[in-house]
C-alpha cells in the first residue's frame, strides 16, 4: 500500500510540475490583458518610487524685461600681450519683468535670471572669446591659432545688502578651448545722484588646465620656431585685480557708463615665456557702452 502511494505521489507531482508553468503563464497574460475599467483589474506590478525628484524649474512663461546693447572695449591684444587694441562688445541680460533692477558689472557675461529671489539670482550664463591669429600680431609668430569660444556654464549673484553685491560665472569653453573658466567679484554700488551710480571692487579668476594651456603652454616645435622656451601651462590661479565703473540712468529704457578694469595675471599664466619676454603681466581694459531695456512676453 505504502509503494502504490508513492508512486501515485511521484505520478501527480510530475503532472502538476508540467501544469503549474502553463497556468502561471496564463494567468499572467490575463492580468496584463484584462480592461482597466472592470471593478477587479489589477496592474501587473506597481514600479518603485524614484530615488530622487526632479528639481523644479520655473515656466518660461510669463512677462520678461530684456536688456540689449553695444559696448566698446580698448583691451590687451590678446591674454597676456603688452599691446592693446579696440573691440565691440554685446550687452545682453534678462529678468522678470517686475523685480527690481539689479546691479549689472562690466564683467557680467550674457545672462538671464530663471531663479530670483529679490537679493540671490542665478541661471545660465554665456561669453564669446575671439579668435587668437598668429598672423596677426609679431609677438605670436611661430604659436598655433586659436579659434573663437564659446564659454556656456552658469551664474549666482548675491546682495547681503543693497549696496555690495557678490558674484560667480563658472563656464566651460567650447571650440577653441575645453577648459574651465571661473569668474570672481565683488562690487561696492554707490548712488552718487539721481540716475548716476558708482561702483567698484576686487576681481579673482581660477581656470583650468586645459584653458590655461590653449593660450600660454609652448611646445617643443613652437619653442624651436619662436626661440621661446617650451613651457607646459597648468591651471589654478589665473589673475587677481579690480574695477570701477560710472552708469547713468537716462530714463527707464536707456543706460550709459564707462568702466576700468585691471587685472594681474598670476601661476602659470604669469610665467609662460609669452608673457615673460613678450607681453605682460599687467592686463588693463578700458570701456564705454549703451544699453536698451524693454518688455516682452512669452506665453
Amino acid at each position: 500500500m505504502n509503494s502504490m502511494t508513492r508512486a501515485f505521489s511521484r505520478s501527480a507531482l510530475k503532472k502538476a510540475r508540467r501544469i503549474f508553468p502553463v497556468a502561471a503563464t496564463v494567468a499572467a497574460l490575463g492580468a496584463v490583458a484584462a480592461p482597466p475599467d472592470t471593478a477587479s483589474a489589477q496592474t501587473a506590478f506597481t514600479l518603485p518610487a524614484p530615488p530622487f525628484q526632479v528639481p523644479y524649474l520655473p515656466s518660461a512663461s510669463g512677462n520678461w524685461t530684456l536688456m540689449i546693447g553695444i559696448g566698446g572695449e580698448y583691451k590687451p591684444d590678446f591674454a597676456g600681450a603688452n599691446g592693446s587694441k579696440f573691440s565691440p562688445v554685446p550687452i545682453f541680460t534678462i529678468r522678470r519683468a517686475g523685480t527690481a533692477e539689479q546691479f549689472r558689472g562690466p564683467r557680467d557675461s550674457a545672462s538671464i535670471a530663471l531663479i530670483d529671489f529679490g537679493d540671490f539670482q542665478a541661471g545660465p550664463a554665456g561669453k564669446f572669446v575671439s579668435a587668437r591669429k598668429a598672423r596677426d600680431y609679431p609677438e605670436l609668430a611661430g604659436l598655433r591659432d586659436v579659434d573663437f569660444t564659446f564659454e556656456l556654464g552658469g551664474f549666482i549673484q548675491y546682495f547681503p545688502v543693497d549696496w555690495f553685491r557678490l558674484r560667480n560665472e563658472t563656464r566651460q569653453g567650447i571650440g577653441g578651448h575645453h577648459g574651465v573658466v571661473s569668474d570672481f567679484s565683488a562690487d561696492f554700488i554707490v548712488p552718487v545722484a539721481r540716475g548716476l551710480t558708482v561702483s567698484a571692487g576686487p576681481r579673482f579668476t581660477l581656470q583650468s588646465s586645459k584653458a590655461t594651456s590653449t593660450y600660454f603652454s609652448i611646445d617643443a616645435a613652437q619653442a624651436m620656431a619662436t626661440g621661446l622656451s617650451a613651457f607646459d601651462a597648468k591651471g589654478g590661479a589665473h589673475s587677481v585685480g579690480a574695477g570701477a565703473q560710472v552708469s547713468y540712468r537716462i530714463d527707464q529704457h536707456w543706460e550709459v557708463h564707462s568702466y576700468v578694469e585691471y587685472e594681474r595675471l598670476l601661476g602659470d599664466a604669469a610665467k609662460s615665456p609669452l608673457v615673460t619676454v613678450r607681453g605682460s603681466v599687467n592686463q588693463t581694459t578700458i570701456g564705454i557702452g549703451a544699453s536698451y531695456s524693454f518688455d516682452f512676453n512669452i506665453r
